[in-house]
């Protein structure tokens, strides 16, 4: 079997597989070990066991559980319910009412969360029963709750943007910052969207009361206040690189249980609960990270990686056509894989191609994440659409449709960054001096 077909049969196995309903990191290493044994025999797996040592023996990578859990802590002890109730008061009166407090509940939480999952669970599950109860239109209250969620994988703390810097050896800190001008931008867009919809077809969203006194508008404040002290203690030290970024996560995991405990209803219990959910789901994204190491030991073995680059760069694609090439790669993969799965396949070959367009790697860290995203709300394996589609009684389809017009914005937004590099590299190139 020629070099060519081996890797054919390779990615043909790993899709045959994902189609079948193989978890992600099954599906990895499973067609990884097999390309190893086709390419070097048994002999070939004598480095696995550093491979596997090399792939957890990151400190970069002990702040994916510690963001996580401040997610939790903060969804358990009812935090999360707290700051919607306080932003629907500020922006109730923008045309589209609670829509509005979505996005920008969802926005607010993606600061602290670092989770597309966790944001749209979190915010869709004390929005939805409202919404529904109010009227608002299905499609639209269910399209923004799934693209709201986005905004978790690329407002920092970002567990895309964490896994990319590690695969990368990129710094996290620098790919935060350089996420944060796209990022508000996406959460402007959305909301733009949402309040002239609201204009053009009044009945959508119904007209909401904002704060009728002095007194209701401190106490919105006060709302929001707790999730300001998180992402200012949380963030702003590994902004100003007094903290890395896992000591970073360490403070805001202390910060959360503290803030729990004196606004929210945080028990003993609730933590438990929180450490639980922790686990599970920090544990499935290091196991796929962890199969992701052999699958680019194995591309890496076969010298896969300076094949493609010598391929992409023998098309003579300009830096606008690779990007629609990417463009086209990522929506098809987006239809087929989860947003990890995307990032830890894809980052192996195609990082070492950068140089040739001259692609600085934080502005393909926050285009890759935009890609990602857009994955986050495609059918039929986008996993925002099953998280809002789970905790409401609609249909599927009834988000799927909702979310079309974001994935217009989404495309927008894009442009936009591969167009003017400056709207992410500005502040981390000036920040970080």
């Amino acid at each position: 079997m020629s070099p060519d077909i081996q890797i054919f049969v390779t990615f043909g196995l790993f899709l045959i597989l994902l189609t079948c309903g193989m978890a992600v990191p099954f599906a990895i290493a499973v067609p990884a070990t097999f390309y190893l044994l086709l390419q070097g025999g048994l002999p070939s797996l004598n480095s696995l066991g550093l491979v596997s040592w090399g792939s957890m023996n990151s400190f970069v990578l002990t702040c994916v559980p510690l963001f996580m859990l401040m997610a939790e802590i903060l969804r358990v002890s009812g935090l999360s319910s707290r700051i919607y109730g306080g932003l629907a008061k500020l922006v109730a009166k923008l045309p589209g009412g609670l829509l509005q407090t979505n996005i920008a509940g969802c926005a607010i939480f993606a600061s602290v969360s670092g989770s597309s999952i966790a944001t749209a669970a979190s915010i869709g599950g004390v929005a939805l029963p409202q919404l529904t109860r109010r009227n608002y239109d299905r499609r639209l209250a269910a399209g923004s709750l799934a693209a709201g969620g986005t905004l978790g994988i690329l407002l920092p703390p970002s567990f895309g943007m964490i896994v990319y810097g590690t695969f990368t050896e990129t710094s996290v800190p620098k790919l935060f910052m350089a996420g944060i001008v796209p990022g508000l931008i996406m959460t402007a867009t959305f909301m733009t969207y949402i309040g002239a919809h609201a204009v053009t077809v009044p009945g959508v969203a119904p007209r909401e009361s904002g704060p009728r006194s002095l007194h209701e508008l401190f106490a919105a404040l006060c709302d929001v206040l707790p999730f300001a002290l998180l992402i200012a203690g949380t963030l702003g030290g590994i902004y100003a690189g007094i903290v890395t970024t896992t000591e970073g996560a360490t403070i805001g995991c202390s910060l959360a249980i503290i803030l729990g405990a004196v606004f929210g209803e945080l028990t003993p219990r609730a933590v438990l609960t929180a450490s639980y959910n922790t686990i599970k789901f920090s544990g499935n994204i290091l196991f796929i990270i962890f199969t992701a190491y052999i699958f680019s030991y194995a591309i890496s073995f076969a010298g896969v990686g300076e094949k493609v680059t010598a391929f992409i760069v023998g098309l003579h694609l300009s830096r606008l056509e690779f990007f629609l090439a990417l463009l086209v790669l990522y929506t098809v993969l987006g239809c087929l894989i989860e947003s990890l799965g995307m990032i830890v396949i894809t980052v192996p070959l195609i990082f070492p191609v950068l140089p040739s367009y001259g692609i600085d790697p934080l502005l393909f860290g926050v285009v890759l994440v935009l890609f990602v995203e857009l994955g986050q709300i495609s059918p039929p394996i986008g996993i925002n659409l099953f998280v809002i589609q789970s905790i409401w009684d609609g249909k599927l389809s009834e988000v799927v449709l909702g979310t079309v017009p974001f994935h217009l914005a989404m495309f927008a937004v894009l442009a936009l960054v591969i167009l003017y590099p400056d709207l992410a590299l500005w502040l981390p190139h000036h920040l970080s001096r």
